[in-house]
C-alpha cells in the first residue's frame, strides 16, 4: 500500500519506519521537498536496496498526501492545520487520515492545550476537511508503543474517534494487523477527541513521575 506520513519528527520517522519494514511504500512529507531529517530517514530505510525496491521516500506534504492511499497525521498539533492545509484538501478528500497529533502548548512544562473542553484539534481538522475520514487513534502514549504494544509487559488499550463507521473498521484492521494491537475501543464520534487529548497533561505527569515513556492505558472492569 502507498502511505502518506505527514511530519518528519520521532513520531513520524517511527510510523514510516515500522510501515516500511512491512513492505508498504511510505512518503514521509513535509514544507520542503527535501527536509533534511526525512532525507537521512529515507537513505537509512533504504539502505542496501536496489533502486527499484526503495519503499522510503520523501516529498512536501502536497506530494505525500496526494501519493497517499491513507494519511499519518504526525505534524506537532499547532502547526497540523497549517500542513493539512498545504496538503491540500483536494489530496485528502474521500481518504482516511489518522489524526495521532495533540493541541500541546510546550511553553510550559505542564504541557497545557491550546484547545479543549468545547472543542478538540480532530474536531477542527474533520471541520476544516469535510470531505476526509479523519479518524484521532494512538495519541495516547509514546510512539515506539504506538507500533510495538508488546513492548509492555501487559495488553493495552488504544482507542478510536471518528465520525465514519467505515473508516474506523478499516483503521481498526490496520492496527490489530500492522502494528500489533488487540484491544481497541471505539470512544464514538470526533467529539470524543476531546477525551483523549485532555489525556495528554496526565501523561506528562505520568512520564515524569515514573520516569519512562513506556506505559500506556489499561481500562479494566469488573
Amino acid at each position: 500500500m502507498k502511505i502518506g506520513v505527514l511530519g518528519t519528527g520521532v513520531v513520524g520517522q517511527t510510523i514510516g519506519s515500522k510501515l516500511v519494514q512491512l513492505g508498504h511504500e511510505v512518503m514521509l512529507g513535509s514544507r520542503e521537498p527535501a527536509n533534511p531529517r526525512a532525507v537521512a530517514w529515507a537513505n537509512k530505510e533504504n539502505l542496501n536496496k536496489e533502486a527499484t525496491q526503495k519503499r522510503a521516500l520523501v516529498g512536501t506534504f502536497a506530494n505525500a498526501a496526494e501519493f497517499g492511499e491513507i494519511i499519518f497525521n504526525c505534524t506537532l498539533g499547532s502547526a497540523s492545520l497549517t500542513a493539512l492545509k498545504q496538503a491540500g484538501a483536494e489530496n485528502l478528500k474521500g481518504k482516511i487520515l489518522l489524526d495521532l497529533s495533540n493541541p500541546i502548548d510546550y511553553s510550559t512544562e505542564a504541557w497545557n492545550l491550546t484547545v479543549s473542553n468545547y472543542d478538540s484539534l480532530g474536531e477542527q481538522i474533520q471541520r476544516t476537511f469535510p470531505e476526509t475520514r479523519v479518524v484521532k487513534t494512538l495519541n495516547t502514549m509514546n510512539c515506539e508503543v504506538m507500533v510495538d504494544p508488546n513492548k509492555l509487559s501487559e495488553k493495552t488499550d488504544v482507542f478510536l474517534s471518528g465520525n465514519d463507521s467505515d473508516a474506523k473498521a478499516v483503521v481498526r484492521g490496520l492496527l490489530r494487523d500492522w502494528f500489533g494491537w488487540r484491544s481497541i475501543i471505539d470512544l464514538g464520534d470526533i467529539t470524543t477527541s476531546r477525551s483523549v487529548e485532555m489525556f495528554i497533561p496526565l501523561w506528562r505527569s505520568l512520564r515524569l513521575a515514573i520516569s519512562s515513556h513506556y506505559f500506556n492505558i489499561k481500562v479494566v472492569g469488573i
